[in-house]
């Protein structure tokens, strides 16, 4: 298909589409993020679950490792369907957000629910990993 080179590089050594690089690597460095400015992802944590703390953290460590996952040939599926979960899990502290919004987050409740939408487009872009 005429479109299709958009997607892929002309390089015969490049393993995994741009966009599949550009994923992966996204979510190590979100993961990363976690252990860097934990207090921010701690206050965004809703109430109702134990251990924030700890979840942060484990988020975080999932986070970089379900990327690097997709970046090798042989893990890619199995972290695709990880990071796939993990990004389902992550639809509750986006839904508690919208409904108990922090003081501290000045976004309008429109904004939040748009990072529902894209909370979507990250579980289908996933999904075409798998």
């Amino acid at each position: 298909m005429p479109w299709q080179g958009l997607f892929y590089f002309n390089n015969p050594y490049t393993m995994f589409p741009w966009h599949q690089y550009l994923f992966g690597f996204a979510f190590v460095f979100a993961g990363f993020m976690h252990f860097q400015k934990p207090s921010f992802y701690l206050r965004i944590m809703p109430n109702y679950l134990p251990y924030p703390k700890n979840l942060v953290f484990v988020s975080g460590l999932l986070e970089m490792l379900l990327g690097l996952m997709l970046l090798n040939e042989k893990t890619q599926q199995l972290g695709a369907l990880g990071m796939l979960l993990l990004l389902a899990a992550f639809l509750t502290v986006h839904v508690d957000m919208i409904k108990n919004p922090p003081k501290w987050y000045r976004w309008p409740k429109w904004l939040l629910s748009f990072r529902l939408l894209l909370q979507g487009v990250l579980i289908y872009w996933a999904w075409l990993y798998i």
